[in-house]
């Protein structure tokens, strides 16, 4: 992508923070937090504050298709104020059904000079999935479809964000029978960078990441093959979840109402989707990092992943892990842990008296040899 983007009349992010009675404290905060979050080191934080600084805002044309609107309720309840108070409200949304004070004519006018004055400079966010059925007709706008809207926005964009799980796999709208044939963003727009960020909605934090880093660098992060931001959505959340060592052990909980649920025991058996699904919940969290739904004792759904709300019921777990090597089943598996355990357990007594038994032979065999020797 090249450099050189950002329109110079622009204000910067800083200037921006300082405008809005920030301080220089606040402001640090604020990026150490997100250096962090989008998986640099420390000695980054230079470099962020810098192209923050620096950087004239992004200008941002934000639309809205098939959604109930929660990505943009998750960012603007980011932890730190300057999520949605800089972020969100100075990187020039230029246009936002949601969030914007004009409307009508004025509204339409406005993500037309946009896209005119900053041809192939701006960022064009995406929420919610495309209606491809009845010629459209399930979501218009101004007498134009959400694919036309679409297509016109993205022509001349820099690069484009789908938020959500509605605008990067079809959610809820795509799931069986898909009256409307809502589509994904990346399956109607080809030739331009695509940055997905699933999740129902996704963590405010993330979103705040992704512009970050489109900031700083001057390039979209580093995508996994589905196109997802590596930073966010390269573990599961199996594998940073604070339960999965009652999962190795063998210990679930096998009701939302008994002793094992009490006890905090692995939630795999009553539906828990996270050895399936890759997201930063368990090392993010919500709300100021206080919790995620693990946490408030409700197994993950899975709702980044693509097609989760047809892959099979909530409240059931999955009866297999197909290719996670050793986490089969969690029958066998526990069965398996419990039985290794008890396994070791014996080998370890084996081996103890096998020690035992050899340290008495040379106690002996020492005491035999120096009889001989006071004999001689």
């Amino acid at each position: 992508m090249p450099n050189e983007i950002f329109p110079t009349q622009q204000p910067t992010y800083y200037e921006e923070v300082q405008r809005k009675g920030y301080s220089r404290r606040d402001f640090l905060t604020f990026v150490s937090m997100m250096t962090a979050f989008i998986g640099l080191e420390n000695t980054a934080i230079g470099q962020v504050a810098k192209a923050l600084e620096t950087h004239p805002r992004v200008p941002v044309i934000w639309l809205h298709f098939q959604e109930c609107t929660c990505c943009s309720e998750s960012f603007i309840r980011s932890s730190h104020p300057i999520v949605a108070d800089i972020l969100l409200d100075k990187i020039s949304l230029d246009y936002t059904e949601t969030l914007m004070a004009a409307s009508g004519f004025q509204a339409e006018e406005a993500m037309q000079n946009t896209m005119k004055k900053y041809k192939g400079e701006y960022i064009l966010c995406v929420e919610g999935s495309v209606p491809m059925g009845a010629d459209g007709v399930y979501c218009m706008i101004g007498g134009k479809t959400s694919l036309q809207i679409l297509e016109e926005a993205a022509e001349n964009a820099k690069a484009i964000i789908a938020w959500g799980s509605c605008a990067s796999n079809g959610c809820v709208q795509s799931a069986k029978p898909n009256p409307t044939q809502a589509t994904p963003i990346h399956k109607l727009i080809k030739g331009k960078p695509i940055i997905k960020v699933p999740g129902c909605p996704p963590i405010g934090e993330v979103m705040a990441g992704v512009i970050v880093h489109l900031v700083t660098f001057d390039r979209i992060p580093e995508l996994d093959r589905l196109g997802r931001p590596k930073a966010f959505y390269s573990k599961r959340v199996h594998d940073t979840c604070y339960r999965r060592p009652y999962y190795d052990a063998g210990l679930y909980v096998e009701s939302f109402d008994d002793e094992n649920a009490k006890k905090g025991y692995c939630l795999y058996k009553v539906g828990c989707k996270g050895p399936s699904t890759y997201n930063a919940c368990g090392v993010t969290k919500w709300n100021n990092g206080t919790s995620f739904p693990i946490q408030s004792g409700h197994p993950c759904i899975g709702c980044s992943e693509e097609n989760f709300w047809d892959n099979g019921r909530f409240y059931e777990r999955g009866s297999a892990f197909a290719g996670f090597g050793i986490e089969a089943n969690a029958d066998t598996f526990g069965k398996v842990a419990l039985g290794v355990t008890a396994a070791a357990l014996a080998g370890h007594a084996v081996m103890t008296n096998v020690r035992k038994k050899k340290l008495i032979r040379e106690v002996e065999d020492e005491g035999k040899q120096n009889e001989q020797e006071l004999k001689s």
